[in-house]
C-alpha cells in the first residue's frame, strides 16, 4: 500500500514479498557497516520484515519501502519506528539504501518525505535520528534534512549522536527559518 510519493520515490508499506530484494540490500557489508544488527541473511531480513509488519499494526508506523519511480525497483527503506533509548521510547527515523543508489540524493529526499509524513499525517511530536559519529554520509543526510544540534550518548554500547526534531522545528524548517 502506497503511503506517499516524493519527486523520484514511491513510499509504501513493506511486505513479505520484499524479502528477496531487501535481503540483497541488507546482506551488503557496506550498507550494514553502521548497523547495530550487522549484515542480514534471508532469515534475519524476514525477521526484520515481521518486525516492520508488527510496527504497522501496533503503532501505525515503521520502516517503509522505497521504490524508485523510474525503474519500479525497491531501493531500500526509510521510516519511523519505536526505539528504546535509555529509559524512553522514542520515534526513531532510520533508513538503508542499496549501494548503487548512494550519493544521488535519494536518502535526503526520502528522509524529508518521511519527516513531512511523520509530522503532518502521523502527528508526531518529535523524531530522533541515532548516528555513529564516524558515519559521515548519514550525518550529512541528517543535517541536510534540517536536524541541527545533537547530544552524544551511549546506544547499544556505542557512542552515538542523538539528533532531535520537533514538529515546531519542522514547521520552521519548511518556512526556511531554521
Amino acid at each position: 500500500m502506497q503511503l506517499f510519493e516524493t519527486e523520484r520515490l514511491v513510499v509504501r508499506l513493506l511486505s513479505p514479498q520484499d524479502a528477496p530484494a531487501l535481503t540483497e540490500i541488507l546482506s551488503d557489508p557496506e550498507v550494514m557497516k553502521y548497523s547495530v544488527r550487522g549484515v542480514c541473511d534471508e532469515d534475519a531480513t524476514r525477521q526484520f520484515l515481521d518486525w516492520c509488519l508488527n510496527c504497522y499494526g501496533s503503532h501505525g508506523i515503521g520502516p517503509w519501502g522505497l521504490t524508485e519511480k523510474k525503474s519500479g525497483e525497491l531501493i531500500g527503506f526509510c521510516g519511523i519506528g519505536p526505539e528504546r533509548v535509555g529509559e524512553v521510547e522514542e520515534i526513531n527515523l532510520g533508513y538503508r539504501l542499496a549501494r548503487r543508489y548512494w550519493r544521488q540524493g535519494f536518502a535526503t529526499e526520502a528522509v524529508k518525505g518521511v519527516l513531512q509524513y511523520a509530522f503532518d499525517q502521523k502527528q508526531c511530536e518529535s523524531v530522533v535520528v541515532i548516528i555513529e559519529p564516524e558515519h559521515a554520509a548519514s550525518v550529512r543526510v541528517t543535517e541536510k534534512a534540517g536536524f541541527g544540534s545533537y547530544k552524544v550518548q551511549e546506544f547499544h554500547n556505542r557512542p552515538v549522536r542523538l539528533y532531535r526534531m520537533t514538529a515546531k522545528d519542522w514547521a520552521l524548517e519548511l518556512k526556511g527559518l531554521n
